[in-house]
């Protein structure tokens, strides 16, 4: 099978084609960063026009780097949602207008789903396996059984990890993408110079807060002299920071780690495995924070490449074939939906209210 996948949830447009034996064929990304730098944030709007601006021409370079024409395609996947609604119906009415064309069967992609799959792409895992996704608009917890059969844990109370990163960065003015900024400056710092707390750590579930995190760097940098973080103070809170991120990131796991081998014990010397996932596994320290956890507890870590951690084409790619190979195919009425829980028994917004029972 080959499936071309369409990527316009947010502010990258990307086109990928991908086959049921894992190759890549194609994966072209195109950011939007620069359009979106001088805002520190995604302007919906700006976004969705550059999707609009961008879409058919990448989607003409993938199928062109595949090279196997449009009669070589059994199916086109497309993000319907979670993400930017504007941007989210550029890439599916795309979608569909090339299923109606080509006579090709429409796969209508969980964003999310994308991201939970991508380690069968990369990796060939075998389900179940627990999975952490971590991005800028998501953070949970999730046990993945099998296509569409998603166990939510635990989610954020308030910001995504992400979020915090880029709030975090604009505090400490490192710029954007708050991710990176803050990562690059980390590895200039002190992470132990300011005392940072790790908001949830220790408390039964699996649930996440950041929002007092970043409460705490904006008045960790208000009491400096002047209110104000010179590069030597700013590459310390980001340091601090970035380290405070990975301790409750383990702590978090490590109660989901409990719970998911309490149900999946481990039948085969190979052990379970535990999966990040999302733009902010990107960052090499909380990868490494979580490997040591996560093994400790008798798990083997799992990570995708990089280039398959933030958005992209491939995995929407690799979601659609997995639900075409299991005949759950799409018509051409389905909407876009700019949330949409894995877990359907969740809260629609993806967040939890403190204390919710699990």
């Amino acid at each position: 099978m080959n499936v071309l996948g369409i990527e316009t949830s947010c502010d990258e447009t990307a086109a990928a084609v991908v086959t049921g034996d894992r190759r890549i064929l194609s994966n072209i990304v195109l950011s939007q960063v620069e359009e979106h730098r001088p805002y520190a944030g995604v302007v919906p709007e700006i976004a969705a026009r550059s999707h609009l601006d961008h879409t058919d021409r990448l989607i003409g370079e993938a199928m062109a780097a595949a090279g196997i024409g449009w009669d070589g395609l059994d199916g086109v996947a497309a993000t319907a949602g979670p993400g930017l609604i504007g941007g989210v119906l550029v890439g599916l009415t795309t979608a569909k207008a090339i299923a109606m064309v080509r006579g090709l069967p429409l796969l209508a992609v969980n964003h999310l789903e994308g991201h939970a799959l991508t380690a069968r792409l990369s990796d060939g895992l075998d389900f179940p396996y627990l999975l952490l996704l971590i991005s800028g608009g998501h953070c949970q917890l999730l046990a993945v059984e099998g296509v569409g059969r998603y166990s939510r844990y635990g989610g954020t109370v308030d910001d995504a990890a992400g979020e915090a990163f880029d709030k975090t960065a604009a505090l400490l003015n490192l710029g954007y993408p708050g991710g990176p900024a803050v990562e690059e400056a980390a590895q200039r710092g002190d992470a132990g110079r300011f005392a940072l707390p790790r908001p949830m750590a220790g408390r039964p579930g699996c649930d996440f807060s950041f929002s007092g995190l970043k409460t705490a760097v904006r008045h960790t940098v208000a009491a400096l002299p002047g209110g104000e973080a010179n590069d030597r103070d700013s590459a310390d809170i980001a340091a601090g920071f970035q380290q405070a991120v990975a301790d409750v990131l383990a702590d978090r796991a490590r109660h989901a780690i409990h719970r998911f081998l309490s149900k999946f014990p481990s039948e085969s010397h190979e052990g379970r495995h535990f999966v990040v996932a999302g733009g902010v596994a990107a960052n090499r320290q909380i990868r490494e924070v979580l490997s040591r956890a996560t093994e400790d507890e008798g798990m083997r870590f799992t990570a995708p490449p990089l280039d398959l951690c933030t958005d992209n084409a491939a995995m929407i790619a690799w979601a659609g074939l997995e639900r075409l190979r299991l005949g759950m195919t799409d018509d051409l009425t389905f909407a876009a939906r700019p949330r949409w829980p894995l877990d359907e028994s969740a809260n629609p917004s993806g967040r939890v209210a403190l204390g919710q029972a699990r």
